[in-house]
């Protein structure tokens, strides 16, 4: 492991990120745990620790010793509710400011990556900060014009040509050239994750992939050129696949990834299989990220029943992304 620390942004301070974030940590092992920091409010994790019975210290991130303790770094912001299950500005500036703080230190090489617990995007742009989430937020706080979402799980992984847009604008975004980005941008993510030739699937946008014109003719004009000019490259890809069928196959084992067109048809399928075991990656970034794959859950904020799978999910990826940065050539 790096020795810069893996960082977890707590979330939205009223939701489950707390809750979560501390569950994960007291169940690794202390050594595992020591190569993660928490960036948050210290008095919420606090909370969250005595309401899950998490009976870890916390302690400051730069101070010596505290064996076994979580380590903290404290981003201070004023008005935050400290209560459970409340929607608040507050907490959107918190969320926005702990995000913040890890970009710039893992852009400085003072964190090797980031996870992020859930935010609240309702609460986020009552803050100011308008964004579609954790992906369009951190493409520009790391000055990048797109980035891509990839949920994976160990039995099915999708990458989505769009994500938080209207389904009539996702149509019009599944352009040949994105289409083509987004499969080059799968095919060098499980790459450099040690598979040596990905098998990749392009999930048809039309029912059918369109009959040969009868129900729309996209993917004859927009998405068969893109896999054919990824297959001129060499890249392991087919397509288009019509989507009733192709997540099937690949749950079965025929392809690594799928090339989802946009949000529902992708999360749909993995959410159904891998619940509490699919982890979000974000990709095209010049920083690693990784996330659960739920939301901040308001409605059981603070009673201790959050389940903490998804973010061991999620801290077991960023391990392995960890570990593929430090084995690429400098």
């Amino acid at each position: 492991m790096s020795r810069s620390p893996i960082v977890i942004t707590m979330g939205d301070p009223s939701g489950v990120g707390a809750e979560v974030t501390v569950k994960a940590l007291a169940a690794l092992p202390e050594a595992e745990r020591a190569g993660i920091a928490v960036i948050g409010d210290r008095a919420t994790l606090a909370r969250a620790a005595e309401a899950a019975g998490v009976a870890l210290a916390l302690r400051d991130h730069d101070s010596p010793g505290g064996a076994g303790a979580i380590r903290v770094i404290h981003v201070p912001v004023e008005g935050l509710p400290g209560e459970f299950g409340v929607l608040s500005p507050a907490c959107g500036e918190a969320s926005f400011r702990y995000i913040e703080r890890a970009v710039e230190m893992t852009a400085a090489g003072d964190a090797a990556m980031i996870v992020t617990a859930p935010i609240n995007k309702a609460a986020l742009n009552a803050a100011g900060h308008h964004y579609d989430g954790h992906t369009g937020m951190l493409a520009h706080l790391t000055g990048q014009k797109t980035s891509w979402m990839l949920l994976a799980s160990p039995t099915l992984n999708v990458l989505h040509v769009s994500t938080h847009v209207a389904l009539r604008e996702a149509i019009e975004r599944a352009t040949t050239e994105r289409v083509l980005e987004t499969i080059r941008m799968g095919h060098r993510h499980f790459r450099r994750m040690g598979v040596a030739t990905p098998r990749i699937a392009v999930a048809g946008i039309n029912p059918h992939c369109g009959e040969n014109g009868l129900f729309g003719t996209e993917d004859d004009e927009r998405i068969a050129p893109a896999v054919a000019a990824a297959r001129a490259e060499g890249i392991d890809v087919a397509g288009p696949v019509p989507a009733d069928t192709v997540y099937y196959r690949a749950h079965q084992g025929a392809f690594d990834l799928v090339i989802a067109q946009y949000h529902d048809q992708g999360h749909i399928p993995i959410k159904l299989i891998a619940f509490d075991t699919a982890v979000n990656v974000s990709l095209g970034l010049p920083i690693d990220r990784c996330s659960v794959d739920h939301g901040t859950a308001f409605d059981i904020a603070g009673t201790g029943r959050a389940n903490h799978v998804n973010m061991l999910a999620a801290l077991s990826y960023a391990g392995k992304l960890v570990a593929a940065r430090a084995a690429e050539p400098a």
